[in-house]
């Protein structure tokens, strides 16, 4: 049997691959990001802080990732750490559909019109991964902005994804609102980015050639790329998520207007280490969900490699029977004239 290759799959079944992966993966481990979430989002309480409403506002300060989801569960039950599911793999599908398709086309197109086959270099492939990134966050950005809103709502103020929508265009920014974070979105491109070229140059090194990775060697590469893009970027995460949540209780109502004034505000309040809250839960999504991922969009993609040959079989048999009875049909025709 011939050598199984990813050139056979369009883009949109490379992102189908992608996208399924990231739905399943993101299913599992949906508590980590509630966790992450929360915890990246929170300010420590000073004295000169105005006090915090229990019931519109998370007013227990989260020590840690076990705290957290010892917490959640005691305030709201295990549904807590569930929060804004719906939105959240929604967000996750369209994200992640959108960059893997951006990212075999874009990439398709430098093989075959740029550099003529041979593989990208490191700082091509994060480019055309940071290429792919900011497309996808354009047109996805309003999910992640509603689904952040929905996983730090309290208790006592749940609210559904258009609901919380509409909260979120009613405040200071209006519509534009939706598109909180953007720029900060923007400059994350990096991470998967550096995901995807760290994973593509990993496969290279350790395992060359264009055949399918085993599920194990997929997971490896798929965690390893993902935990050094993650402490890269963490900063950037944390800072985007204070941007698309409620302002803290210390800003009296007010919103933050860029990436930069939120890390000023961390830092400020709790130092230069503020900035990589959250980081182990962070790392440990990051490792499961991106190995998962990847484990996953290499069985999917296996499967549509054998689906599509199994399909180009059947039209090269069925034309091959057209083809059969077209020239028979010309021989008895033939034969017909003769005879006459």
């Amino acid at each position: 049997m011939a050598v199984l290759s990813k050139a056979e799959v369009p883009p949109w079944g490379l992102a189908i691959a992608g996208s399924t992966g990231a739905v399943l993966a993101n299913a599992l481990v949906y508590p980590l990001d509630i966790v992450k979430t929360r915890l990246q989002v929170q300010i420590k309480q000073h004295a000169q802080d105005p006090p915090q409403d229990a019931e519109t506002t998370n007013h227990r300060h989260y020590d840690g990732t076990m705290h957290a989801i010892m917490s959640i569960v005691e305030d709201e039950g295990i549904k807590g750490l569930y929060s804004g599911m719906a939105g959240g793999l929604l967000g996750v599908a369209s994200t992640n559909f959108a960059y893997f398709y951006w990212y075999s086309t874009v990439r398709t197109l430098y093989l075959t019109r740029v550099s003529k086959g041979v593989n990208p270099s490191t700082a091509v492939e994060l480019s055309l991964g940071a290429m792919a990134g900011a497309l996808a966050q354009l047109f996805t950005i309003p999910i992640s902005v509603v689904t952040t809103r929905q996983q730090t709502q309290p208790k006592g103020d749940k609210k559904g994804m258009v609901a919380t929508a509409k909260e979120v265009i009613n405040g200071e920014h209006g519509v534009s609102g939706l598109w909180s974070g953007l720029k900060a979105s923007l400059v994350l491109v990096v991470n998967p980015a550096i995901t995807y070229g760290a994973y593509q140059r990993l496969r290279e090194v350790l395992y060359p050639g264009d055949k399918p990775l085993r599920a194990h060697e997929a997971f490896l590469l798929g965690a390893l790329s993902k935990s050094l893009a993650t402490i890269v970027t963490q900063p950037l995460i944390v800072a985007k998520v204070g941007l698309q949540s409620r302002p803290p209780p210390a800003r009296k109502g007010k919103p933050f207007k860029s990436f930069l004034e939120v890390m000023r505000f961390i830092v400020e309040k709790e130092g230069p280490l503020g900035l990589y809250k959250g980081v182990a839960p962070q790392l440990l999504k990051g490792l499961l969900v991106q190995g998962i991922l990847m484990m996953t969009k290499e069985r999917v993609e296996l499967l549509f490699i054998l689906l599509f040959r199994y399909v180009r079989k059947v039209r090269k048999e069925k034309l091959e029977q057209l083809a059969a009875i077209a020239a028979k049909k010309i021989d008895e025709a033939k034969v017909a004239v003769a005879a006459s």
